[in-house]
Parts: C-alpha cells; structure tokens; sequence
C-alpha cells in the first residue's frame, strides 16, 4: 500500500537478525565483527540482541564449546551442521535462528541435530536439553526457549525422512 518492495523490507529485515547472529559467532570465535558489512541502523537493532545474548549467556553460565560440526547419519540417511554445544557439567545442543517467531519444525531440526550427534558420539550424549535461541528479523529482539525433551520432535523427524523418500519416487511418477 505504501509502494515498498516486499523484497527490499524482507532483505533489510533479514539483515538485522542475520548481523545479530554474527555477532554472536565473532563474539565466540573471538573474532572481530565487521560492522561496515550493515547499514548503521541495522547495527543498533542488531547490537540490543546481542547485548541481551550476553545478558543470557552470562547468567546461564553455558560456554560454548564446538560450532558449526558437520555430521552424518548412516542409519538415517541424512546429514547436517549443528550451531553450537554448550557445556555447563553436562553437554547441550545450541541453534541459531533468525526468524520472527519459532515454528515447530525448528524442535524437529534440534532432534535431528541431537541423533546425529549421538549417533556419531555415542559415549558423549546430550544429557543437558537443548536451547533454541532465536534473533528476532524485524526488530533485533533476542529470545531463548529451552527444550528438555525433544522425543515427540524426533519421531515426526523420522516420519518426515520417510516421506521425504516417498516424495522423490512420486515425482519420478509423474515426470
């Protein structure tokens, strides 16, 4: 109605989660975050999220411990790229999310992540839950849900992965 491009304001709106999240993963690596990469005012959105990460992450006392570790599932047949693990006496699942809400195919993912690295670390099991952090697209707001049991998320993972299979043998079907 105001002659904007949807494309322009899901770009920029996208960008301030996205630098959120950056921060974030500079701040982990204890890499410097190049904040020439974003319009200012992205910045100051971005920099409320990450400030409260900190908030977060000081009073949670989680550390994190491994990023971004690529895995497979042999017994599955899928594979993925978790965001982080967090120690704190027991190992946790992390996941980065820039989104405007939390939808449940996020537990879903978390479940996956979880089997692929139990299945692949069978003597270090995820005994401390997952957290799902999420950095708001539109607005910067930095949100933490925390997931203990992720059972109910991992069987309808499987019933997608099964599906999944399903859909490639219709498609040949029809084409």
């Amino acid at each position: 109605m105001k002659g904007l491009d949807y494309r322009d304001l899901r770009d920029s709106a996208a960008s301030i989660g996205t630098a959120a999240h950056e921060m974030v993963e500079c701040y982990i690596h204890n890499t410097e975050f190049d904040v020439t990469k974003y319009p200012p005012e992205f910045i100051v959105k971005a920099t409320v999220s990450f400030n409260a990460f900190l908030e977060w992450a000081n009073d949670s006392k989680l550390k994190a411990a491994e990023t971004e570790i690529r895995l497979v599932s042999e017994t599955y047949k899928y594979g993925g790229t978790t965001d982080v693990f967090f120690i704190k006496g027991k190992r946790s699942l992390g996941d980065w999310k820039t989104s405007n809400a939390v939808y449940p195919e996020y537990l879903c993912q978390l479940a996956a992540y979880k089997n692929l690295w139990e299945e692949n670390h069978p003597d270090q099991p995820i005994e401390g839950g997952a957290h799902l952090i999420r950095f708001d697209k539109t607005y910067g707001d930095f949100h933490h849900h925390y997931y203990s049991d992720l059972d109910d998320a991992w069987e309808l993972f499987k019933h997608y992965r099964v599906a999944y299979d399903f859909d490639k043998i219709l498609k040949k079907r029809v084409t």
